[in-house]
């Protein structure tokens, strides 16, 4: 009996140092948690700011660079087209859009590139890249300047066909290349971006509940202690610390499960249908410039021809189709996919779109822009067999008119609807980076105030416990 009465002193003796241990080790998990926290918050908020100021834009950047070269070629070449000789003879609509449609392209070609250069810095290939790209489309501007300036002249349309030949070839073996490989370079360096951030959010989120749960465990530990030696029920302070903590945990996981949800949206759901939907702009600008070398230059009508039906096949892809077989091929696997939406036979920049559908009306969108594409084909037929015809006027005044139902004035409403499916993956872009933003702003100072809260009650808690020692 002596000895266990001693035992029973040396105990309650020891049990002072015990809480205060316990009382260091709540404290020191809690800074630790609203530590790992802060810092999870701070990486949050530091790859919005990336995808938002430096990733989508220098993408996108590049993107409307490569669209802006294709148009500047295409209305270079409708201006050559529509000019007549000298200006006699000229499509007084058609030549003016063109004129207006080219200062515009050029434009923002100049901005682009300013913008891509900025973006470049520190990459050294993009770097080159951008460099190239600035000295040669001097070089383009040049030639198409020259080409234009003969233009002007009685008889000069044989000069400026040869500049243009220059200008476009300089154009289609350089600068589109190079441009295309921006895209490509910037995508994947947000892409890259996105794998380490979203990696980053899934270790961070096992760290938060891995910390979360042993903080629990350690205020489950010292409340049993105080029932245990202090026969109470529940020690109020240690209970409402362990409330805060459980919703602190509750709500850091749900700003790092958010954060990484919003991300996957703003990446695969929207972005990458943008980029898609870019690179679709910009193919279906350079085949609508090659309707217009097509008229313009028929010692290369074979070449812009195939080119044409290439540029159809990266946007809607059917396997085997020839100039003859297309417009059927387009239909017949269409048509399987309106009976049936897994019924996807053709490839190209609009499957991979079909594949992505995610937002309310995008795919009702898509398949308008689908439709508006079908149209635009047709088009492209009856130009040729106007031209076949011997009806070469009819034919540029159709390929360039913009009257209703001529072929510009359906490649409008095709560049419409495509913007359309364009514009609902932004908008959707855009809203899941200001709710990731605010994902953070809002649950990030709720949790580290709840386990600031936390360490405070469990101090409080066991004041009056200790004090009982003394």
């Amino acid at each position: 009996m002596a000895a266990r009465a001693a035992l029973r002193r040396r105990y309650w003796a020891m049990l002072p140092a015990r809480l205060r241990f316990l009382r260091a080790v709540t404290v020191s998990l809690t800074a630790a948690l609203a530590l790992l926290l802060l810092l999870a918050g701070q990486a949050a908020t530091g790859t919005w700011d990336s995808v938002a100021d430096r990733d989508a834009p220098r993408t996108t950047s590049a993107a409307d660079l490569n669209l802006a070269l294709n148009d500047m070629d295409a209305q270079a070449a409708n201006i050559l087209l529509s000019s007549g000789n000298a200006g006699q003879g000229r499509l007084v609509t058609p030549y003016d859009k063109a004129i207006g449609f080219y200062g515009a392209a050029r434009r923002e070609i100049g901005h682009d590139l300013r913008a891509l250069a900025v973006a470049a810095q520190g990459d050294r290939a993009d770097e080159r890249t951008v460099e190239s790209l600035t000295d040669g489309f001097a070089e383009y501007q040049e030639l198409l300047g020259r080409a234009l300036e003969n233009d002007g002249h009685n008889g000069g349309k044989t000069a400026a066909l040869a500049d243009y030949r220059r200008a476009t070839d300089l154009l289609q073996q350089h600068l589109l290349p190079d441009a295309r490989a921006l895209v490509e370079s910037n995508d994947g360096a947000f892409d890259g971006q996105y794998a380490r951030a979203r990696s980053g959010l899934s270790a961070q989120l096992v760290a938060v509940l891995a910390l979360g749960a042993l903080l629990l465990a350690v205020l489950g530990l010292l409340q049993w202690c105080l029932v245990r030696r202090f026969h109470r029920v529940l020690n109020p302070g240690v209970f409402a610390a362990t409330v805060c903590t459980l919703v602190a945990v509750v709500l850091g996981a749900q700003m790092l499960s958010s954060s990484a949800g919003h991300l996957r949206v703003a990446r695969r759901d929207a972005f990458d249908s943008v980029v898609a939907l870019s690179r679709a702009r910009a193919i279906a600008y350079d085949a609508n410039a090659d309707e217009s070398r097509y008229l313009l230059d028929p010692e290369r009508r074979d070449r812009y021809a195939r080119s044409f039906l290439t540029k159809s096949q990266q946007l809607y892809g059917v396997k085997g189709a020839t100039p003859g077989t297309y417009d059927a091929g387009l239909a017949a696997t269409w048509k399987a996919y309106r009976d049936d939406r897994n019924d996807l036979r053709f490839t190209g920049e609009f499957r991979r779109e079909l594949d992505n559908i995610t937002f309310p009306g995008e795919r009702a969108a898509a398949e308008r822009t689908v439709d508006a594409f079908a149209v635009y084909q047709r088009d492209d037929r009856t130009i040729r067999a106007l031209l076949a015809a011997g009806k070469e006027h009819e034919a540029a005044e159709f390929c360039m008119g913009w009257e209703p139902g001529t072929s510009n004035a359906h490649f409008g409403e095709w560049m419409a609807a495509l913007d359309q499916v364009t514009g609902i993956n932004r908008a959707h872009f855009e809203s899941s980076v200001r709710e990731g933003r605010s994902t953070v702003g809002v649950l990030l100072p709720w949790a580290g105030g709840l386990l600031l809260a936390a360490a405070a009650l469990t101090a409080l808690g066991l004041r009056p416990r200790l004090a009982e020692f003394r």
